[in-house]
């Protein structure tokens, strides 16, 4: 059952009859990925971890920031994930098979579809990996903070704290210089007509380049804001990421109880 039919109450959260009201904010997780590089037999964001599948920690960190309105989660044709209903799913999201074949085509159709559910081109748009699933609502209300009054947006990232070198032939061919580079991160924060302006150039190009959303808004002749983020906040991958992922939620969990 891949997509649900919002709610009213939950289809009133995107809608605005006012086109002169404050921009607001909202969230876009695209869920389409396959997760090769994880190793496992379904898609990794579906993977179960401390307690639930990986996509739904993500989700329901989300749902705890109170200035987001509404939230899509953008899912592949097809797909025949048991989503959780009722109580179990945050109201401030809707599902919608609408992903592509990557994650820069299922951004570009999941802006199409906040327009269609009442979105406006001034709103804030903050896209999340389904797989950064120890986000924290201080982490993207820090983002908001910084963003809110800025002309472009940004994004949430760290400065790179290793050595980095460049490779050829399997061995250190050089060491790069590492003052001015940063780790990215997500959200990352735009305004829907702007994202979806700077994502359409790319399309007859099948968005090639495009990486995350900052990497459209640069190639549009965009500069976004960096925001530092969390070394916690870190993008589940690689088969040892799951455990390192569940020991951090057990334990935010055991410390939220006591």
């Amino acid at each position: 059952m891949p997509a649900a039919k919002p709610s009213p109450r939950t289809a009133a959260r995107f809608q605005c009859d006012d086109p002169a009201a404050p921009a607001r904010y909202f969230a876009l997780v695209p869920c389409a990925g396959s997760g090769s590089r994880a190793g496992t037999a379904q898609p990794k964001q579906y993977q179960p971890i401390a307690g639930r599948p990986l996509v739904m920690h993500t989700l329901w960190a989300l749902a705890g920031v109170a200035r987001l309105e509404g939230g899509l989660v953008v899912l592949t044709p097809g797909d025949d994930f048991a989503w959780p209903e009722g109580g179990q799913w945050p109201d401030l999201f809707v599902r919608q098979a609408c992903g592509g074949a990557t994650r820069a085509h299922s951004v570009f159709q999941g802006l199409h579809a906040l327009a269609d559910l009442g979105v406006r081109d001034a709103d804030w748009v903050l896209v999340h990996d389904a797989a950064r699933c120890l986000v924290t609502p201080q982490m993207v209300d820090a983002l908001i903070d910084a963003c809110a009054d800025d002309s472009v947006g940004g994004l949430l990232a760290l400065p790179l704290p290793d050595t980095l070198k460049q490779e050829a032939g399997g061995r250190s061919h050089t060491t790069v210089p590492r003052a001015d580079k940063w780790l990215a991160q997500t959200p990352q924060m735009f305004r829907l007509g702007a994202l979806r302006d700077a994502l359409a150039e790319r399309v007859a190009g099948d968005f090639a380049g495009i990486t995350d959303e900052a990497s459209a808004m640069e190639l549009a002749g965009h500069a976004p804001l960096l925001v530092n983020g969390s070394a916690h906040n870190f993008k589940v991958t690689y088969p040892q990421d799951f455990a390192l992922a569940q020991a951090i939620l057990q334990t935010s969990t055991n410390e939220s109880s006591q």
